[in-house]
């Protein structure tokens, strides 16, 4: 059974303090070379960049904003989308104009994708592949002598960079990201990221406790569970050790085993998933989620569409019957859930009424804040070799977008305003609004405003819900 432990405000304050101090080993050399990263993409990459900070920190760099002049830049691209392709060019186009001197290494996915594309871009210095993302600072020393070549991008089903070391912060964040596995074997039909991130593999247990107990003792009050497909975990374990699978490990057995853990009895931490396939909504995370006040009442959806023939040919593995018959479950046992989700428009031969389908899906089952995003041909996939006459004109893509987005904001709308008048859990973060109040996000991550002198950033608050102000509900401290 988990054990509290005493974390007291004043030293969570002293603790913030001693970050500088901490790391002022590092900052305090007149003579440190500075490194800016720059991240792109998701709560995975935003793991990864921290890791590769912190392992440049213990080799004297010292970090600073990626916007300011340093002397070597690290660029953590994505690849999900052709618009993610080009932000990463222009991200590394922008460091290379602030100090043309700097080193420059470009990694992340869609440096595996596109070695070359990334290569030729002028002033890059090195192209290191999802394999070796995490040894920038093993192989630093070689590529200040010049002794690497451009490009180290290797084969992700026979090496890929898993994390060995644990971190200890998260450069000013409020919540702390906390990666359990690494690829997907899914192979959906207008996705590249299985590529970019090679097979499913998990992360030991005993390490992921160690990490979580590092950051719930640093002071952290919100864990959020992140990895490219979360519901996988523990499935490759029945390959790699010989059972079915490696000591009954999977997703909720290591959700219950980190709510085990030692943490502040009065200010106990919470536990987000990052996103989750509704295939793997089983019965099993349902009675977690109704049972365990530390697990937030919010999930992120990869759900992609309403339609059962489109999901089809997008190669999910769930149609829209079984993601009524999962969420519908999950209100009856969880009837404060708030839903998000990642949907696409346009998809290759989405009819008008396939399209309105995903609407209708999105509207019957509350999902409130949808991620909305046009479909965009990726190279290699099997949705780009879809004949022409079968795509979606860009435009109409573009207006569906729109209309989904508007139709909404309604919903949204509605679903915070019924909450005007009922009490809640918020977490206040860093930004100050209006200089009176500072933002925080409720456990089901709605967007709240508290009273700046009432809120201390990273301790959980018990507020009354007052009125809405635009899409950020007004609340009062109790």
């Amino acid at each position: 059974m988990a054990q509290p432990i005493e974390i007291s405000p004043s030293q969570i304050a002293r603790r913030s303090e001693q970050k500088s101090e901490e790391r002022g080993v590092v900052y305090a050399e007149p003579n440190s070379k500075k490194v800016g990263v720059t991240t792109l993409g998701c709560k995975v990459n935003t793991f990864e960049s921290e890791l590769i900070a912190e392992a440049l920190q213990t080799q004297s760099w010292q970090v600073v904003p990626h916007t300011e002049k340093a002397d070597l830049y690290v660029i953590n691209t994505c690849t999900v989308t052709r618009e993610a392709d080009r932000q990463a060019r222009q991200a590394v186009r922008k460091v290379v104009k602030q100090n043309p001197d700097a080193l420059v290494i470009v990694t992340g996915c869609y440096a595996q994708i596109d070695a070359a594309a990334c290569a030729a871009i002028p002033g890059v210095d090195l192209v290191l592949g999802n394999d070796r993302k995490l040894d920038v600072h093993t192989l630093l020393p070689a590529l200040q002598k010049g002794e690497l070549p451009k490009v180290l991008v290797g084969d992700l089903d026979q090496n890929i960079s898993l994390p060995s070391s644990l971190l200890t912060h998260f450069e000013a964040q409020t919540r702390a990201f906390v990666q359990i596995q690494q690829g997907c074997d899914q192979g959906c039909t207008f996705c590249i990221i299985h590529v970019a991130r090679g097979p499913s593999r998990s992360l030991p247990a005993t390490l992921i406790k160690r990490q979580v107990q590092k950051l719930v003792v640093s002071g952290y009050a919100e864990i959020v569970i992140c990895g490219v497909d979360l519901g996988s975990y523990g499935e490759d374990f029945e390959t790699s050790l010989g059972n079915a699978p490696a000591q009954g490990i999977n997703l909720v057995r290591l959700l219950e085993e980190l709510l085990e853990l030692e943490y502040d009895a009065d200010n106990p931490f919470r536990i987000r998933l990052s996103s989750i396939d509704p295939a793997h909504i089983s019965d099993d995370l349902i009675e977690l989620l109704a049972t365990n006040k530390r697990m937030v009442p919010h999930l992120h959806l990869s759900l992609q569409s309403g339609n059962t023939l489109i999901l089809k040919r997008m190669k999910r593995r769930y149609d829209a019957n079984l993601v009524r018959d999962r969420i519908g479950r999950l209100r009856v046992r969880v009837p404060q859930l708030v839903m998000s989700a990642d949907v696409m428009v346009g998809f290759p031969t989405e009819t008008d009424q396939q399209f309105e389908d995903t609407w209708s899906l999105i509207d019957e089952l509350e999902i409130a804040f949808p991620h909305v995003f046009s479909y965009s041909e990726r190279e290699g996939t099997p949705a780009a070799r879809i004949p022409h006459a079968k795509q979606v004109p860009v435009p109409e893509r573009k207006e569906r977008n729109k209309k989904l987005r508007e139709r909404a904001a309604k919903l949204q709308d509605k679903v915070m305003r019924s909450r005007i008048g009922e009490e809640a859990w918020v977490l206040p973060e860093s930004r100050i609004i209006d200089e009176r109040y500072r933002f925080a996000r409720a456990e089901d991550y709605l967007a709240v405003l508290v009273p700046k002198k009432q809120a201390i950033q990273g301790r959980w608050l018990r507020v009354r819900y007052t009125e809405l102000l635009g899409s950020q509900l007004l609340a009062k401290v109790l």
